[in-house]
């Protein structure tokens, strides 16, 4: 891994730095949390914007509309765009970190001549179903059911947990289509395209009031069996590649972004009152800040560390589960700091009057990071990860 920029990668950050400059001011207003469909629109059209500009996808293949940069320049994409206060990829979250980069690994040269670009052009949005009520931290014990008919696959089930399901076109699906082999051995690794008939969906509120997830009900829809990434009954291993960039890479953007929340975070306590002085006077809360701090910059080297190692093996391999781990736990603590500082302004969740924004955010943020032991698996599914294929200890029974 090269901690130095390039002649080339130095220009590439100029030209990205410039055009943002111009044309962040053109965007329009954000929608409310709650329009769904504006969402779409707002975050579809910004993928576009970065597509035709040339900066969709900028470490994919350059035949299926990527840039085909270096994963350096990738990374300069995001700090520059995070340090900007561009966009998120929002509901293009699944399409453009998930499924993407998993057809890129394991699809077929048509699957991906057929579904890159379309993800690359904002065109298309896609959802994960994957957890179910039965199956969440324990995925190989998925029940969701494909029954192979001629040409189609009938499937039939459950999930929950399907992020963007409500505005998505395909869906990266695992279903079970061998009930008789060990779990682990009898999933599949489907695309679902959401139009299809017998598909239910119904969002769910979070503890922040969004709906960003909903459960989704499967009865006998038919899905063709060319439709499959990888092979028949090979879908755990396919997961396995979607995890991988799923908590190696995907995160790349939200750890820039906490390090903009801590910065924000260390500004409200130099202003907030304190035992007398400020917050940042306290030598408690400047440690714990500082400490914090330490940490985002070692998981910004790691994710490096990652990303290089995705553009010469494919994946990001343990280093992602390793990165999970140290992230939820950062934040965690962060969230709690934050919230000290914040002292009565913690308790407000809406916009009461002498609570700015700034400080709703920070209470909005510890909420999410609870969601942070779960999200791309949870925390002792992450340590035996580490502790298996890392350290090389025996497998949990």
């Amino acid at each position: 891994m090269r901690l130095r920029e390039t002649p080339e990668e130095q220009a590439f950050r100029r030209e990205l730095r410039l055009w943002l400059e111009e044309t962040l001011p053109t965007l329009p207003p954000e929608p409310p949390f709650d329009d769904w469909e504006a969402k779409r629109a707002y975050d579809t059209g910004w993928q576009r914007r970065l597509y035709e500009a040339g900066y969709a996808g900028v470490s994919w293949p350059k035949e299926y509309g990527g840039r085909g940069a270096t994963p350096s320049e990738e990374l300069i994409f995001l700090e520059e765009t995070e340090r900007a206060g561009a966009p998120y990829v929002g509901c293009c979250f699944v399409s453009t970190l998930h499924a993407g980069p998993t057809i890129i690994a394991e699809g077929t040269p048509e699957q991906r001549a057929r579904y890159l670009p379309p993800i690359l052009r904002g065109d298309h949005v896609w959802c994960q179903g994957f957890s179910e009520p039965e199956a969440g931290s324990d995925l190989a014990s998925l029940r969701t059911r494909a029954v192979r008919d001629g040409n189609h696959y009938v499937v039939t089930g459950q999930k929950i947990w399907t992020s963007h399901a409500q505005v998505a076109d395909f869906c990266e699906l695992l279903v079970r289509t061998d009930p008789d082999a060990p779990k682990h051995k009898g999933i599949t690794w489907l695309i679902m395209p959401m139009d299809l008939p017998g598909i239910e969906v119904r969002p769910m509120r979070t503890l922040t009031g969004e709906s960003e997830f909903s459960e989704m009900f499967l009865d006998e829809v038919r899905i063709p069996v060319e439709n499959v990434v990888g092979a028949e009954n090979d879908g755990w291993r396919v997961a396995m590649v979607t995890f991988g960039f799923e908590r190696g890479t995907a995160f790349v953007s939200e750890l820039l972004a906490s390090k903009r929340l801590l910065a924000d975070l260390v500004e409200i306590a130099k202003k907030t009152p304190w035992r007398g002085a400020t917050a940042w006077d306290d030598a408690g809360i400047r440690d714990e800040l500082v400490l914090i701090e330490a940490e985002l910059e070692a998981q910004w080297a790691l994710t490096k560390r990652n990303v290089s190692r995705a553009a010469r093996h494919g994946t990001p391999g343990v280093g992602g589960s390793v990165f999970k781990l140290a992230y939820h736990e950062t934040r965690e603590r962060m969230g709690e700091v934050a919230l000290r500082i914040l002292g009565r302004a913690r308790l407000a969740l809406d916009d009461p009057t002498g609570v700015s924004a700034r400080h709703l955010d920070h209470v909005h943020q510890r909420l999410y990071a609870l969601s942070l032991s779960i999200a791309a698996g949870t925390a002792q599914i992450q340590r035996n990860i580490v502790g298996e294929r890392l350290l090389g200890l025996p497998k949990d029974r």
